[in-house]
């Protein structure tokens, strides 16, 4: 039975850990998942992380095939995401459908949690400047760790968190209020790739086939995940 490790951003937590187990059981192969924001990831591979296949974004695995870490070849864009609120379970759900609205909701709230270095909260941060208000948010902003920051509002510890939507889903004591508005939205590709390194590549390739088979389809869009136009 070989033995294979994956590298994935944490927006596919939730397909994998229903896909991956049945993978097992077709292919006999027994998989490893790490999970960290795409640019940690990008980090550990630049320094020689042992891995099979890396799902990051699309930004990363193209920086990470020009350098030779992920062949180019194998890469491919297996879901996309956009950005989205939540609030802890049972309050008051706010509007968040145009850019007034979610701008009023920021500003109400004491407290909003966004990922210290994931795709989500470096926009968000960047977001707040286009909205000229990064000074009076500033003292609200809670830094959330690696994983999914809705927790930090399901323990009653900030009153939003702003994250990829499969991200916040998931998460146990939270209500999800609804994506960005549209002018404010950022879809997220995500793709996966095979290491440079990686010694079983027909197992690799079977499973990134895997996720992007028609019968996955499914999968990814009741995990808050969207189709790539092709």
């Amino acid at each position: 039975m070989a033995d294979f490790k994956v590298l994935s951003t944490h927006a596919v937590q939730d397909v994998l850990r229903e896909l991956g187990p049945a993978f097992e059981r077709a292919s006999g192969a027994r998989i490893t998942i790490d999970y960290d924001p795409a640019n940690a990831l990008k980090r550990r591979i630049e320094e020689d992380a042992e891995f099979d296949v890396a799902i990051v974004t699309r930004p990363v695995i193209d920086v990470l095939a020009g350098q030779g870490k992920i062949r180019r070849e194998t890469c491919i864009d297996i879901g996309q995401s956009g950005l989205g609120v939540a609030v802890r379970k049972g309050t008051v759900t706010p509007d968040v459908t145009t850019v007034d609205a979610f701008k009023r909701a920021l500003l109400a709230a004491k407290s909003v949690v966004r990922s210290k270095e994931g795709t989500s909260g470096l926009y968000f941060e960047a977001m707040l400047v286009r909205l000229g208000i990064a000074e009076v948010m500033r003292s609200k902003i809670v830094l959330g760790g690696s994983g999914r920051v809705a927790e930090f509002v399901a323990r009653g510890e900030a009153d939003l968190a702003v994250q990829q939507i499969p991200e916040l889903l998931p998460v146990d004591g939270v209500d999800f209020a609804g994506p960005l508005p549209d002018e404010l939205q950022l879809y997220t590709v995500f793709s996966a790739g095979v290491g440079a390194a990686c010694k079983a590549e027909d197992v690799a390739n079977d499973f990134i086939d895997a996720l992007t088979a028609p019968a996955s389809t499914a999968l990814f869009r009741a995990k808050g995940l969207e189709s790539v136009p092709r």
